[in-house]
């Protein structure tokens, strides 16, 4: 993450901000939530980046997707206190 902290107030959205760095092509990114050590991180959604742009799976509309060549952004919308959690990105390059 770009940031190690982000807040705003319930209802409002928020902009959260990874960094990568790839020398492939058609790398995929995938957001993940984890709110508890007792169950695993929940997958949110994958966006594509490079060569791979425009192309996206994002089961959850609350949540939005933007990438770059170097960093790639995920908005969540309409926040309530649920929202509150511990969220990564991670690089696929398969």
């Amino acid at each position: 993450p770009v940031k190690d902290e982000e807040s705003s107030v319930e209802g409002k959205s928020v902009i959260l901000t990874c960094s990568y760095e790839t020398s492939y092509t058609h790398p995929a990114l995938h957001w993940y939530r984890h709110d508890s050590d007792l169950q695993a991180p929940q997958f949110i959604l994958w966006k594509g980046a490079k060569d791979y742009s425009g192309y996206e799976y994002i089961p959850d509309k609350r949540y939005g997707s933007q990438t770059s060549p170097t960093t790639t952004n995920l908005t969540i919308t309409a926040l309530t206190l649920a929202d509150t959690a511990l969220y990564y990105c991670a690089l696929e390059t398969q």
